[in-house]
């Protein structure tokens, strides 16, 4: 990378949006990005899908550096695609025939939407089993995440009894906080952490952004955003409407969270009365972002749960294509001041 050299180690803090199978694509952001010398983590905050990879990226970092990191978040991902092939959704040769990636059109994802809409996971999965659970004991180590090599984390739960959010660091981080920040009310059961019972951390903090910018070291914050800000059109169709209005229900925290970081790093410089402490730190933020942009185009509402294995690789490749594009054209602004403006973000 030509701005940076490779004896520069550089603090960049990750903040990780969630959004199911799409996190595929933050996987492959984070390969990309450990492949360089100069990266250092200087902490890692998330929701949903964003909390499962910031937990795979720190528990491996911890055991074997960016290698480590990088064996862990292809062996979880790539565990996910394999078990899409003995799941209930997967697709025939006519779906893919006929709509690719797509799954809106086919009966088995329409039978799913519409027996979800009848009864609640209480009643079709009185169990509780979630297929997250094994996923997340192979690849993420509790203990990992107490080492002293392990980066900060920050992982959102949305408490259901409060509707407040609740950020679980490395000490108190478990399987049960992280099936906690990714537990859809409608598919799973709420998770019970320290007799509290939560959902999806998606509904209070998709990703955290302060603690990040408070607590960790470095100016340079990089955002991965899943969820699109803008779409063209209005959806007519009940399923349209549904996932519009989920994809600005999961994002409008972070962008009021946005607006206030935007705000007081733009507010005018008082040389009576300088900046200390959280402001200060905002006004010194060098802010980055990447999103998933056209990745999913064409993929359907129901792209977010489709697991199947060559459409995670897609991702994956764009994530690392997206990531390869911002380290080439950014090279000499990485470390030095913002790559995207704060009022872009919002």
């Amino acid at each position: 990378m030509k701005g940076l050299s490779p004896r520069r180690r550089l603090p960049l803090k990750l903040a990780l949006q969630g959004g199911g199978s799409h996190g595929a694509f933050t996987w492959g952001v984070l390969d990309r990005l450990l492949e360089e010398p100069w990266f250092s983590p200087a902490g890692l905050s998330g929701a949903s899908a964003g909390a499962v990879n910031a937990a795979l990226f720190a528990s491996g970092w911890a055991q074997d550096g960016a290698e480590g990191a990088r064996a862990a978040l292809r062996g979880f991902w790539e565990q996910v695609g394999a078990g899409a092939h003995t799941g209930p959704l997967f697709p025939t040769v006519f779906d893919y025939l006929l709509h690719g990636w797509n799954r809106d059109s086919s009966p088995r994802h329409a039978l799913a939407r519409k027996v979800g809409k009848l009864a609640s996971p209480y009643q079709l999965n009185p169990a509780d089993l979630n297929p997250l659970r094994s996923l997340l004991d192979d690849w993420v180590d509790p203990q990992a995440l107490r080492d002293k090599r392990c980066p900060p984390l920050y992982i959102a739960l949305s408490n259901v009894h409060d509707s407040g959010l609740r950020l679980v660091g490395n000490s108190d981080l478990s399987t049960d906080a992280l099936l906690a920040s990714a537990c859809l009310p409608l598919l799973f059961q709420a998770v019970e952490v320290d007799g509290e019972y939560y959902w999806d951390g998606g509904y209070t903090a998709n990703p955290p952004l302060m603690p990040l910018i408070r607590d960790c070291p470095g100016r340079d914050l990089l955002l991965v955003q899943l969820n699109p800000r803008w779409q063209a059109g209005v959806p007519t169709t009940v399923d349209g409407i549904m996932h519009r209005i989920n994809e600005i229900g999961f994002q409008a925290n972070m962008l009021r969270e946005l607006q206030l970081i935007a705000e007081l790093h733009c507010e005018p410089r008082n040389r009576w009365l300088p900046a200390t402490g959280l402001t200060r730190r905002i006004r010194q933020l060098r802010f980055h972002r990447l999103e998933l942009g056209d990745a999913a185009q064409g993929a359907g509402h129901t792209s977010p749960m489709n697991t199947e294995w060559p459409f995670l690789k897609h991702l994956h490749h764009s994530g690392r294509e997206r990531a390869g594009q911002w380290l080439q054209e950014c090279s000499g602004l990485i470390g030095r001041v913002s790559t995207t403006p704060l009022s872009e973000a919002l």
